[in-house]
């Protein structure tokens, strides 16, 4: 372990170094491009005729084509008669959540699942508002089937969820985040893969946005979702190798969990400890122990998303952070023997290596795009509004062909032009401070006065 982290570090400042050769070298060349010329028009024809314009313009459309035939390839996985299913511990880590923290758990006990294989396990990581008073009525409410944990202080969600793994009985162990709500059958669908197939390690929920009404953020980031959390990692499950299974609904092998939460509570990155990404790295473990991750698209969990700029911000950048460290992290195991007795090694390896260029090529050309803006306003923006319009359309497409109706359509584009002016920076922002591991978005907001609970039901 300590190897593979050292690893790690090394490759992050490889990257960084490649990173900025080539802003230097694309920053020169488009410097002295008649392109950026004040008064220039040719930027329009740019795609057409400049090499590399040509080569990152056929990458992408192949990468999209590769994605779309592993996505129509995707089947979810059969759901399961009642007397198959496993055993199953909700581990529930919650910080500062208030109230939400009990519907959270009244979702999961309203599953169409066994009772008697149905436990919850809630850990109140040293929340400063009213959320310990709410897990409380959740363990008054369901007395037998709900225990609830408070951390002395708060420690971090990779503590509070290792208190839950410790108390969990199940033969599968599922993570909920407290701000997430379940639908019934959506326990049932979850587990099914591992009664499948034995080689699934993991599996990852579908994530739909809970609060659709709280504005216009929530109705582009449910665009943004279909398109990032059920497209992409639809394809993915088809060669077992989904790249994260979220926090917001994830399951594992208990005892393969267990034999790999060790490693993952220690890990550390630029010599700090990783407080971050816990999903996403837990997600990697699976993966080079050589078991499969899958998607399964029916396990539906409803989340809330921000409702602000500045909530979005900070989500986004923490999410950015723990990319760059787990991409790196998964380059350095990709290439020896981690799947040896299945298929699929090859196309985890392809997409891994796409995601480091990503986070050089593509970061870099962000701020040569940045000069050419300076340089060149009205141009730059005219070829910059044609290229949202063609950027929009496959998350717009996706959303239709999974749900209907046209608010994929309505809201693709305004959220296309969102990200470019107002969110592109961040995963820039991300990859030069990768190194920090602050959680940036679970402020009090409800009263840190305990708080007059109404009588149970």
């Amino acid at each position: 372990m300590f190897r593979r982290l050292q690893v790690t570090d090394r490759l992050y400042y490889l990257i960084l170094s490649l990173a900025l050769a080539l802003v230097l070298i694309l920053g020169y060349g488009q410097s002295r491009a008649t392109l950026l010329a004040p008064g220039s028009w040719s930027l329009h024809l740019w795609m057409l005729r400049d090499p590399l314009a040509m080569l990152l313009f056929g990458a992408s459309l192949s990468i999209l084509a590769w994605r779309v035939a592993f996505a129509l390839r995707y089947r979810p996985y059969a759901g399961l008669a009642v007397t198959r299913l496993p055993r199953v511990t909700v581990v529930i880590p919650a910080y500062n959540e208030g109230e939400q923290v009990l519907s959270t758990v009244r979702s999961v006990l309203a599953s169409d699942y066994p009772h008697r294989r149905l436990s919850v396990v809630c850990v109140d990581d040293g929340s400063r508002d009213d959320t310990w008073h709410w897990m409380t009525r959740a363990g008054q409410e369901f007395p037998r089937r709900v225990e609830i944990i408070r951390q002395p202080r708060n420690m971090g969600k990779r503590a509070a969820l290792m208190r839950g793994f410790e108390r969990a009985k199940g033969d599968v162990i599922v993570t909920l985040d407290s701000d997430s709500e379940i639908l019934p059958r959506t326990l049932q669908e979850l587990v099914s893969p591992f009664v499948h197939d034995a080689r699934v390690g993991s599996v990852a929920g579908n994530v739909r946005v809970l609060n659709l009404a709280e504005g216009p953020i929530p109705k582009m980031l449910d665009v943004s979702f279909t398109s990032a959390f059920d497209f992409i990692r639809a394809g993915q499950s088809v060669y077992g190798g989904v790249f994260c299974t979220p926090g917001a609904l994830s399951a594992y092998r208990a005892p393969l969990l267990k034999s790999l939460v060790g490693e993952w509570a220690a890990q550390t990155f630029l010599g700090y400890p990783a407080a971050i990404g816990e999903d996403r790295a837990l997600t990697n473990l699976v993966l080079a122990a050589g078991h499969r991750v899958v998607y399964q698209r029916d396990a539906v969990v409803l989340t809330k998303v921000p409702t602000n700029y500045t909530s979005l911000r900070k989500m986004l950048l923490r999410w950015a952070r723990s990319n760059v460290r787990e991409n790196l992290v998964m380059f350095s195991f990709i290439f020896r023997r981690f799947r040896p007795d299945d298929t699929g090694a090859n196309w985890v390896r392809l997409f891994s290596v796409l995601q480091v260029v990503r986070m050089t090529l593509f970061e870099a050309l962000k701020l040569v795009l940045l000069v050419a803006l300076l340089r060149n306003p009205v141009t730059a923006l005219l070829a910059v509004s044609f290229g949202c319009v063609i950027g929009s359309i496959v998350p717009a497409v996706v959303h239709h062909r999974r749900y209907g109706g046209l608010f994929g359509l309505r809201w693709a584009l305004p959220y296309t032009f969102y990200w470019l002016f107002c969110l592109a920076w961040i995963s820039v922002w991300g990859l030069l401070t990768a190194g920090n591991s602050g959680w940036l978005t679970r402020n009090v907001t409800a009263p840190t006065k305990p708080v007059k609970l109404p009588a149970a039901a």
